[in-house]
């Protein structure tokens, strides 16, 4: 079992069916009140790139990489259309889209997230697959200089700068993204025939964690 730092073609995901997944655990009480619980930290995506699938070129594609692949057994990079920037989607990613840390000025490495804001209550997301040649990192206000600042392993999301960030410097981040995803199925089944008429395959992806 291994990831491969390959991206599902993203032409084949545009279109697909998915988002977050959570899982909550929802006791009734005999008084009729409820008791609701959750083992899970963080939601987990769930996409149908059958959905999206427009040609029998397209079918050719998805063959070829799901073979690559192995079904399930090994992991790779999913762009979710819907989701995928520090910001939103209609804008261009900044330096200052997120407060990823502050310093202490001992600490080098910092971990990209994404937070979900709504009312008083946010979610922070871990961000493990950031997109090549897109994250752009400030201090204070201030953007700074890949390679020259910090480096960033695009494997795990973690940006590590040359020299900690002061006492109480703010360090934020802009960047794109993708989601670690795995096949949820073993097997993929195509009827030419159907598929021209406009019925599509089922091709389930799970994200999984890292």
């Amino acid at each position: 079992m291994a990831f491969h730092e390959v991206r599902f073609p993203a032409n084949l995901s545009f279109g697909s069916v998915g988002g977050p997944e959570r899982r909550t655990e929802v006791v009734t009480l005999t008084n009729g009140f409820e008791e609701r619980n959750t083992p899970w930290a963080e939601a987990r995506r769930r996409y149908d790139a059958g959905v999206s699938l427009r040609s029998l070129d397209d079918i050719e594609d998805l063959i070829a990489f799901f073979e690559a692949r192995q079904g399930q057994l090994h992991a790779f990079r999913w762009k979710d259309w819907a989701d995928y920037k520090s910001c939103r989607s209609s804008v261009a990613v900044g330096f200052e889209d997120q407060l990823i840390g502050v310093g202490d000025g001992v600490a080098t490495d910092y971990q990209l997230t994404k937070t979900y804001s709504s009312g008083p209550t946010a979610q922070v997301r871990r961000i493990t697959k950031p997109v090549l040649g897109t994250v752009r990192i400030g201090l204070q206000g201030d953007e700074v200089q890949e390679s020259l600042q910090f480096t960033v392993d695009y494997t795990s999301g973690i940006v590590s700068f040359v020299t900690p960030p002061a006492v109480g410097e703010q360090v934020t981040a802009g960047f794109e993204f993708d989601v670690p995803v795995r096949f949820d199925v073993d097997r993929i089944q195509v009827s030419v025939a159907s598929f021209q008429a406009g019925d599509v395959p089922h091709v389930p992806v799970a994200e999984v964690r890292l």
